[in-house]
This record gives structure tokens, sequence and C-alpha cells, in this order.
């Protein structure tokens, strides 16, 4: 027994040498180490796990040390072996703060792990964004969290990585990309929550929440939580309020919808954004095409050149000739028929302007090109019909 603890023992001190060395093997370092780890005898002695974390801080560095003189290091080799220090460092400090033989605790690899993870604490965020590059998104969540729970260890505080500065706020913020990334909805909402505690790019950290919230999840309680929670920080911005009008409006609370978009207008009375949102709740939450006009004429005014304000009054009147092309075709009297379809081509010839207005602005929007053939067609515009058909099939 006395001759395998010393040969266990002896391994930890071979895999030390060899990774010290000038030339070191680090294959050969961590099989000697990994028996250490897996025998009985020396896997609860902090020197083990110490010289674990110490082999890949070294390969680190070797490769670290080449692109600090302007040669090209193994990224992946470096980045993986700083991907694996923390785990053997966590353990080896609580294996060192355990009492000796004589019961005091004499702690002998605390300062070296504390040094060790302040110097690399920066590359942690690197390796993130190398990881982020090559689109693997979990691994680079991974450093991300690593950079995050060094700056959390309780041994780490007052350390120059366990600081609360810019670093630590983009590093928070990456977590949470990467997370949405990795088509991980759950994840992604906890690390949003985790981010937009602090100001880096935090209208962002919002967005983001209320389109996982939104599209993802399809969860109407966090998505309003939210978007009230924006609507508070961000009270100059449209984005969570349109986006609270819409849930109002999608969920009949129409009332609530005209209660918010009214003292909106009454602090921003030329925000042609909100009328924007007032035209959106008259047409499709009260049905009232009249005062939908109005509103998105008065958006129209207040900024002309919008696509989206030219196609929403063009939409108003390019469903009305849709309508009333409806009702024509349903009647069997030809005077009649006429009478009707004439009222209908007359609309859509109103809808026809701002239609080729708004795609001209924003011509690779698909909806602008649908609604054009559809007039095109109905008033036998038969050149212009078949050039949107050809634009659409590019």
């Amino acid at each position: 027994m006395t001759t395998v603890v010393f040969g266990q023992k002896k391994a930890v001190s071979d895999a030390e040498r060899i990774a010290k060395d000038s030339k070191p093997d680090f294959n050969e370092a961590r099989a000697l180490i990994k028996g250490a780890m897996e025998n009985a005898e020396t896997k609860d002695d902090a020197k083990t796990w110490y010289v674990a974390g110490l082999i890949e801080d070294t390969q680190f560095s070797t490769e670290n040390m080449k692109q600090i003189l302007g040669q090209k290091p193994d990224e992946a080799v470096m980045y993986e072996a700083l991907g694996n220090i923390l785990p053997y460092f966590k353990e080896s400090y609580r294996l060192d703060q355990l009492p000796n033989e004589k019961g005091k605790v004499k702690p002998k690899y605390t300062k070296n792990i504390k040094g060790t993870l302040n110097a690399n604490i920066l590359y942690y965020l690197n390796g993130g964004a190398y990881f982020f590059d090559q689109r693997n998104y979990k691994r680079a969540h991974d450093f991300f969290e690593q950079y995050l729970e060094i700056a959390d260890l309780p041994f780490m505080k007052g350390e120059k990585a366990a600081a609360r500065d810019s670093n630590f706020m983009i590093v928070q913020f990456y977590a949470a990309i990467a997370a949405m990334q990795m088509d991980d909805p759950q994840q992604a909402i906890k690390d949003l929550n985790r981010a937009k505690g602090t100001d880096y790019r935090r209208f962002d950290v919002y967005q983001s929440l209320c389109y996982v919230y939104d599209q993802v999840l399809k969860d109407t309680v966090g998505l309003e939580k939210t978007l009230e929670e924006g609507m508070k920080l961000f009270p100059d911005s449209s984005y969570f309020l349109n986006n609270m009008i819409n849930v109002y409006i999608s969920t009949k609370r129409n009332e609530q919808a005209m209660q918010l978009l009214n003292t909106a207008i009454s602090k921003s009375p030329n925000n042609p954004q909100l009328y924007f949102a007032l035209g959106s709740l008259y047409e499709v939450g009260l049905k009232d095409e009249a005062k939908a006009e109005e509103a998105y004429k008065k958006a129209l005014d207040l900024d002309p050149e919008n696509p989206s304000n030219i196609f929403s009054v063009g939409r108003l009147y390019f469903n009305q000739g849709v309508s009333l092309l409806d009702k024509a075709n349903s009647l069997n009297d030809q005077n009649q028929y006429k009478a009707e379809k004439a009222k209908a081509e007359a609309m859509l010839r109103k809808a026809l302007p701002f239609f080729e207005k708004a795609h001209k602005l924003k011509p690779e929007e698909r909806e602008y090109m649908i609604g054009l053939r559809g007039i095109y067609y109905n008033l036998s515009m038969n050149k212009e019909f078949d050039a949107i058909n050809a634009e659409m099939s590019k």
C-alpha cells in the first residue's frame, strides 16, 4: 500500500515537473494527474487538483505567450486549456481549507490559485468571444459563465477578478446573447434578467427579453411585465409602448390601449409613432376605419417619408377596395355589379400611389409588393403587373 501511495504522489510530482519543463508534454502530464485524481490515496489531496489546474494553465500560458510575441497561437488548444482550469482549482481550494493532521488550516495553494485566476480573468472574456465567432455558442456561454463564477467565488472577494466593472457587465450581456443563440430560451431568460440589472446595453437586454417571451415562449405574463418595466426605464422609446398596445389589442383590452395612448400623446403630441399606434388600435382593435385613417394621416404628416406610415394609409384604401370588389362579385344584377366594381377600382386607384411610394422607399418589403400586384391585377395594369411579378421572382 505504501508503495502505491508513494507511486501516486510521485505521479503528481512528475506531472508538475513535466508541466514546468521547457518543452512540456502536456498529454503525458495529464495522463499522470488523471490517475492521481482517481486514486483513493491522492484524490483528496489539494496538491493533486492544484497540479491538474497548473497543467492546464501552463498550456494556456504557453500558447498565449506566442500571441504576446506576435506569433500565431493554437487558439482552440489555448482556450480549451483555459476552460479546464477552474473546476480543478475550485476543488483544490476546497481541500486546501481542510485542517491538517494537527487540526490546523494551513493553505498551501490558495495564494497561487487566486493569482492565476486574477491573471487570467480577462481571457475568459476573450475565450467566450473566440467560441462565439466559431458559432460554438454553448462553449462561448460556458466561458462567459466561468468569468462570472470566478467573480462571485467567496474566496475571490476583494480580488481584481471580482470587480463589477465594465467587463463584468459586457460578459453578463454576451452570456445572455450566447444563450439565445443556443436556442435555450429558459437559460436566455435567466441570463437576460441577470443582465438587466446593469447599465450595459440595457435597452437591448429588455428588447431581447421581450423577443424571447413573445416569439419563443409565448409568455404574455412575462412579456407584459417586461414591457411595463421598459416603458418606465425608457419613456422616450416607442418600442415598449407600441408593443404593449399590441398586447392590449390582441387581448381585446382596447380601453387600456386607448388610455395608454392618450396619455402618451398628451406628453408627446408630435410623435408620429404614437399616431401610428393609434391608427393600429382603431383599425385592428376598434374596427373604426375613419378614425384609423385620421390617425395614420396624422402620423404621415409628421413623418412623410416613413414607408410604414405611407403603407398604412394605402392599406386602408386597399382593404376597402377589396371589400367593394367582393360585394360586386356577389351581385347578379349587371348594373349594380358595374357600379360597385367602379367604386372598388376608384378605391384601389386611391391606394395605388401610397403603395408605389412605400415600395420605392423600401423595395425589399414583400408585403408592399404583394399589395401592388393585387392592385395592378384588379386595375388591368398588365405591364406593371408583369414587372412586379418579375421583381418578386428574383
